[in-house]
């Protein structure tokens, strides 16, 4: 049975039945594969953790019970667990309708709580418990399912101070101590302890039911135990600093009312991301990404080989330059090789994501370097906004003859020079549904094999050689 990586959403309840925990969001989806390879000692390499790690000098670094009870104390008076009933909902009892179940924490003393956007969604009305029993009505001031954060709002209870918990400024290193607080199965203020496993995890984020997915990117992997409930709950490293929002589970276990439980995989996503996105939705209500308007795939060893690529060509192939998009414009095409973005190497599409969502804000640009028939090429892209993940029903729509025959001809443009004679015509190539374009131009005769629904070049011949 293949893993899952579930998000954390828990506690549906419907007329009638008894309390069943749900998991939803990111179900039967793994990981963006990050793979080996080697690095041109002289070209600088993009990596935000080599320089926001935190050393065990700048905390402590052992978890004696003394300490952990302090951040327990400490920390559990920031943390809340979130009560929401969904819409569609006709009971105002939990017992008794359709209510969802997370946890949050307190982000500034204006009252501003964060916590999943998978917590919140479909939300009539959202509570939150704090760790002295008494609960308050929330505002939902925005959410962003792209990153799976989302922004309460509370009024601070008669006579009771709201304390924020405070923010590392770096990632923790792997290896370190980690600290999970939340209310996992409705447990509230509950702790678990583990470790970092892992740094520099993507995964796809917001609804499955959704195409064209997008995924975030430097997530934290920890074994501490997440469950569902855990959702929203902040890891904390041995300082009390939150370092990640703790958002999804990888597992193929399941409880004996269908959800997911702790397999020792657990997701959070790294505070260097929130840090970001979470101002932006109190003062603007929404964040907006940086866009190149590309789809790509790693240069992978299988990759490589089926483009004949040497072993120490790395980077991301381009196998879709969405039409009239940021890169487009620039002059990139299907088949370029990204090897490089402003100067730093690409070795996988993890990069790419990571340094635009760190580091750029649409508007700007970035200088992307790829190879291109064996010959580099630089070009300045000026990013534009995200759009929003579609549905798959139109996301799901095949590219007519035109387009795949100016995909064609954008990746024989050097061979044929002026195009003369042009068609396309419909099939099938081992189940995938492709066009067939044959161009002419100055003596010369190419077969393109496009992809339909992805524009990807699947093959090419010129002149009926390879």
């Amino acid at each position: 049975m293949q893993p899952r990586t579930v998000s954390l959403r828990t506690f549906l309840i419907v007329v009638g039945i008894l309390t069943v925990a749900f998991v939803i969001g990111l179900a039967g989806i793994g990981r963006i594969e990050i793979a080996p390879a080697t690095v041109d000692a002289t070209t600088s390499q993009y990596r935000p953790q080599e320089y926001t790690y935190i050393t065990q000098e700048e905390g402590p670094d052992h978890p004696d019970q003394a300490l952990l009870s302090n951040i327990y104390e400490e920390a559990t008076q920031s943390v809340v667990s979130i009560q929401v009933r969904r819409s569609g909902s006709r009971s105002q009892d939990p017992e008794q309708g359709m209510w969802g179940q997370g946890s949050g924490w307190i982000w500034d003393e204006e009252g501003h709580i964060v916590t999943n956007s998978h917590v919140v969604e479909g939300a009539a009305d959202i509570y939150v418990t704090f760790d002295n029993d008494i609960w308050a009505k929330a505002d939902l001031i925005a959410h962003d399912p792209q990153s799976d954060l989302a922004v309460l709002q509370v009024d601070a209870p008669r006579g009771m101070r709201l304390r924020p918990l405070e923010r590392a400024a770096a990632l923790p290193k792997v290896g370190h101590y980690t600290i999970a607080l939340g209310s996992p199965f409705g447990l509230e203020n509950s702790m678990t302890l583990g470790i970092v496993s892992a740094l520099g995890r993507s995964l796809p984020v917001g609804n499955p039911g959704l195409a064209n997915r997008y995924s975030l990117p430097e997530v934290v992997q920890t074994d501490a135990a997440i469950n569902p409930g855990n959702s929203g709950g902040p890891l904390l490293n041995l300082s009390g600093q939150v370092v990640g929002i703790n958002f999804a589970i990888r597992t193929e276990e399941r409880s004996p009312l269908g959800t997911g439980v702790n397999s020792g995989v657990g997701f959070a996503i790294p505070i260097l991301v929130a840090e970001r996105v979470v101002p932006a939705l109190i003062e603007d209500g929404a964040y907006r990404y940086p866009f190149l308007g590309i789809a790509g795939r790693t240069i992978t060893a299988p990759v490589a080989s089926a483009l004949n690529l040497d072993s120490d060509v790395l980077g991301v192939q381009v196998n879709r330059v969405l039409p009239d998009g940021p890169s487009s414009e620039a002059g990139l095409r299907n088949g370029d090789i990204i090897v490089s973005i402003d100067g730093f190497e690409v070795r996988n599409f993890e990069d790419v994501i990571s340094y635009l969502v760190m580091q750029k804000s649409p508007g700007e640009t970035v200088e992307i370097g790829v190879q291109r028939r064996g010959r580099s090429r630089t070009f300045e892209v000026e990013l534009g906004t995200r759009p929003e993940a579609e549905s798959n029903s139109s996301a799901l729509q095949m590219i007519n003859s035109a387009e795949a025959i100016g995909i064609a001809a954008d990746e024989v443009s050097e061979e044929i020079g002026r195009l003369e004679r042009s068609s396309a015509r419909g099939g099938i190539r081992g189940g995938v549904r492709v066009w067939i374009v044959t161009l002419e131009g100055d003596g010369q005769r190419a077969t393109v094999l496009v992809d339909a629904l992805s524009g990807e070049v699947l093959s090419l011949e010129l002149n009926g050689g390879n």
